[in-house]
């Protein structure tokens, strides 16, 4: 893990950084099951809404956005408070250099200053992997001490492929 790595607060301004990060994974890959690149504006739409509750970080090399991670609300139900959903993306460039650890050590760390004590991860799979999906994200999320609560089959369709959905649960 590098020590010149800064976790910060994301900022409206980083939306189009973060756009070219993710649209990797929206137009190369099964990870995100979204069809179509966000919008700047819808992207900008997404950290203001995060940020009103949740932490949204990204992380810095020098002048440079490595990667970011955010958590989001289970359910708006009351009694689901004490849970959140957390969601990773790196640039493809930058992955296995320990900026998805160090991300998610930190949003940790903020999620338990707010009370939240289970995180919940949505993992795209398929077995095997294909071009369009690895088990990196399930492998990673392993690492970070989750592990398999759900396994939804055939739950998104992408590239004309049928791909299941885990859920992934770590208490903190």
């Amino acid at each position: 893990m590098s020590n010149d790595y800064i976790i910060r607060e994301a900022k409206i301004e980083d939306a189009e950084r973060l756009i070219e990060i993710y649209s990797y994974y929206v137009l190369n890959t099964a990870v995100s099951f979204e069809y179509e690149v966000p919008t700047i504006s819808a992207f900008r739409d997404r950290i203001k809404g995060t940020l009103e509750k949740y932490p949204y970080l990204v992380c810095v090399q020098g002048n440079k956005i490595l990667g970011y991670a955010y958590a989001g609300a289970y359910s708006a139900r009351s009694a689901y408070d004490w849970t959140a959903t957390t969601s990773i993306y790196v640039d493809k460039d930058f992955r296995r250099q320990g900026v998805g650890a160090v991300l998610y050590a930190e949003l940790e760390a903020r999620l338990k200053t707010q009370c939240v004590v289970n995180l919940l991860a949505g993992v795209a799979f398929c077995d095997p992997e294909d071009e369009y999906l690895s088990h990196d994200s399930y492998n990673f999320h392993n690492r970070m001490g989750y592990t398999k609560v759900a396994h939804m089959k055939a739950i998104g369709k992408k590239f004309d492929r049928w791909y299941d959905l885990l859920w992934m649960q770590k208490s903190l």
